[in-house]
């Protein structure tokens, strides 16, 4: 949802109804993720998408049918391949599909959960999308970290799933839960679904060079909160660097650690180290190995890598730690420029947390998205 969250906020301030249709569960080779939206507003306007093109001409009508009707839909698309071709899921793949009516009425939550997003803070939007007692379908819970607003239906509904979901949002992730009829967690009878709305990861660049300034453009396209750092300020400045979000003049060791001691640090945060300088990025990937993130990589020639891994090891680093560091940095894409290489980089990061191989598609068979 976070990609029509401002047009929805929009549309809600002004008073209007809008059509909300999300991916709350995919089978097979689905072509979004779960928490991909599609919004269609009172006057036929469409933002967002829930199958890339494939199924929004069968939801857009079913989300005019929705909001007409006031009652939420849960619609699964592309159950066999007959199914598919006729609502153009031509992947073969299935989505469940959770469509409702949202306005002031059905969730007055959300101007807080958009002041929470804009703000960076953790929310979860928790929405009931089946249940045995029809009535409640729709019923939500808006869940931070230190409190909750709105109810499912009972206490022990309540209690159960927030729990839950600040597992979920922790994690940064989104996904369907399943429960009994009155939150019991064994059984079935209740599936509720869990928009988690955390902080966009973060991409630390460290070395202030021409491949920086590429990789803060790619970080900030796929979404990073990206700060480029370096220790000389004649170099780490804003004007060289206008799609970092920060600029930070600071021993990089430094300044990481600082970080990591501030809890600015998670499992979703991406490190590229393009120093290629002892002096700077062994003191780093020193602190850096040793945390828990979801990418470290560091540039340089083979020659370099040997030189780093030696001094590394002598500095204690141990060789399961090692085994975490991605050196030299990228894919094997044959990149010579700057913005190639930041494609490289990008690609070995995106190939890391979906667990790709990093081959040809055309060249493997199976599923295209595992």
């Amino acid at each position: 949802m976070r990609d029509v969250l401002d047009d929805v906020y929009r549309r809600w301030q002004s008073g209007e109804t809008v059509g909300l249709g999300t991916v709350v569960a995919t089978f097979s080779s689905a072509p979004r993720a779960p928490g991909a939206s599609m919004a269609v507003a009172p006057d036929g306007t469409v933002v967002g998408s829930v199958s890339g093109g494939c199924v929004e001409g069968a939801v857009y009508e079913l989300a005019q049918e929705v909001v007409g009707e006031r009652k939420p839909v849960l619609q699964r698309y592309g159950v066999t391949d007959d199914d598919a071709f006729a609502v153009g899921l031509t992947c073969g793949g299935i989505i469940d599909i959770f469509v409702e009516p949202v306005d002031r009425e059905s969730m007055p939550e959300l101007g807080q959960v958009v002041e929470s997003v804009r703000a960076g803070e953790p929310v979860a939007v928790v929405t009931v999308i089946d249940h045995e007692k029809p009535g409640l379908v729709g019923e939500r819970l808006v869940v931070w970290p230190d409190r909750v607003e709105g109810s499912l239906g009972s206490s022990r509904m309540d209690d159960a799933v927030s729990d839950d979901a600040r597992g979920l949002l922790a994690a940064g992730r989104t996904g369907t839960l399943h429960y009994g009829p009155d939150g019991q967690r064994r059984g079935e009878g209740m599936a509720v679904f869990v928009n988690s709305f955390e902080p966009p990861p973060r991409l630390l660049v460290f070395g202030a060079i021409d491949f920086a300034a590429a990789m803060a453009r790619m970080g900030a396209y796929l979404g990073y909160q990206v700060t480029v750092c370096d220790a000389r300020p004649v170099f780490a400045t804003s004007s060289r660097f206008p799609e970092a979000h920060e600029v930070v003049v600071d021993w990089p060791h430094r300044y990481l650690k600082s970080e990591a001691d501030a809890g600015r640090i998670d499992a979703r945060t991406a490190i590229a180290v393009l120093t290629h300088d002892p002096k700077f990025d062994v003191p780093l990937l020193e602190v850096a190995l040793r945390l828990d993130v979801g990418y470290v990589g560091a540039m340089g020639s083979r020659k370099t890598h040997d030189d780093r891994f030696a001094r590394l090891r002598e500095a204690g680093i141990t060789e399961s730690e090692l085994e975490q560091l991605s050196s030299p940095i990228g894919l094997d894409l044959g990149a010579r420029t700057p913005e190639e290489t930041a494609v490289s980089i990008a690609a070995e990061i995106i190939s890391l947390r979906w667990r790709g191989t990093g081959r040809r598609l055309a060249a493997l068979s199976g599923r295209i998205h595992s």
